[in-house]
């Protein structure tokens, strides 16, 4: 069999793996395989395929790997449902205080709201921070 055949099922013996763990190193090391089985397509001797399939294995791990880790931590930045509302100005339609029972009116929608801080109470007409959503209640400051 030729080189070129064995470099190709390497390559499919560790894209194995890679479904199986989800570990993106499999992958490129798999591509590093598929380089070694076009450098002997290519004519190029053992040891050049030897040094092609750790070169592009190792760029590969080097350079795209730590893209991925740090796109994997970044925050998506499209906040949507009650992530969406922490943070937006609210008008008061009824009286809020810490008991609950107040309304504002957040987004288009009436919502129950309640007061972050125990001695606070908003009136009618105030703006109104929201800290937070407690189920169906807005906690506002």
């Amino acid at each position: 069999m030729d080189p070129w055949v064995w470099w190709l099922i390497a390559a499919v013996g560790l894209g194995i793996p890679l479904v199986l763990t989800a570990m993106p190193e499999f992958g490129m090391v798999a591509v590093g395989a598929v380089a070694g089985a076009i450098t002997d397509a290519l004519g190029g001797g053992v040891v050049l395929q030897v040094v092609v399939f750790c070169a592009v294995s190792v760029a590969l791990i080097a350079v795209v790997r730590p893209m991925a880790v740090r796109s994997r931590r970044q925050q998506p930045e499209l906040r949507s449902g009650i992530e969406a509302l922490k943070g937006r100005q609210a008008v008061v339609l009824e009286r809020v205080d810490h008991g609950g029972g107040g309304r504002i009116k957040l987004a288009g929608e009436v919502w129950s709201a309640r007061s972050l801080d125990p001695g606070q109470s908003y009136e009618p007409g105030q703006q109104v921070d929201v800290v937070e959503i407690d189920g169906a209640t807005a906690v506002v400051m």
